[in-house]
């Protein structure tokens, strides 16, 4: 059985890979490697550049994830500066940003970057609204304040099963799921 390591400290992404590529004949082991994140405004460059400096390190096949939230009326804000804007003003900071604000929608893009006999990239988008206040306290970062597209729920009132369906993570792993599950070298 081969294994694959994810590089991610957190347990949430984590538990979503591991649900999806379970069907996979691999063995799934998370790792959390503290590589430098760049700041870009593209995921892709984001993710290559972390696939180079884990490349260094490790000579596994493995895989990295970066993500962000892209709101419409705040020009695609918070974008590939997703992470810092949670840690810097949360969940309650989006929802005071769009205070009174009609046009709430919204998408969440994921970049999946592989690393097996060189890299890979795949992607996912979801799209959906931004709630008027958080709903749910699953999964983690602003999962309580999107709505995903032909869901009465937002991603924070999902079990990881429900999650994947909709997400963006989801997607990209579904594609990276089918490329490992290819065979392809």
């Amino acid at each position: 059985m081969e294994k694959i390591y994810f590089i991610t400290g957190n347990k949430g992404k984590f538990k979503e890979a591991k649900e999806i590529l379970k069907h996979l004949s691999i063995k799934l082991i998370q790792m959390d490697i503290d590589y430098p994140e760049i700041q870009a405004k593209d995921l892709k460059e984001i993710v290559l550049f972390g696939i180079d400096f884990c490349n260094e390190r490790l000579k596994s096949p493995f895989f990295l994830e970066d993500s962000g939230l892209f709101i419409d009326k705040l020009n695609s804000f918070p974008g590939p500066y997703s992470r810092y804007i949670q840690e810097t003003i949360g969940n309650d900071g989006v929802l005071k940003l769009l205070l009174n604000e009609n046009n709430r929608s919204a998408y969440f893009k994921s970049t999946v970057g592989l690393y097996k006999n060189g890299p890979h990239i795949f992607e996912g988008i979801s799209r959906g609204t931004i709630s008027n206040e958080i709903r749910g306290n699953r999964g983690f970062g602003y999962d309580p304040i999107f709505i995903p597209e032909k869901s009465p729920k937002s991603f924070g009132e999902m079990t990881t099963i429900e999650k994947n369906k909709f997400s963006h993570r989801g997607k990209a792993l579904e594609k990276l799921a089918m490329y490992l599950g290819s065979g392809v070298e």
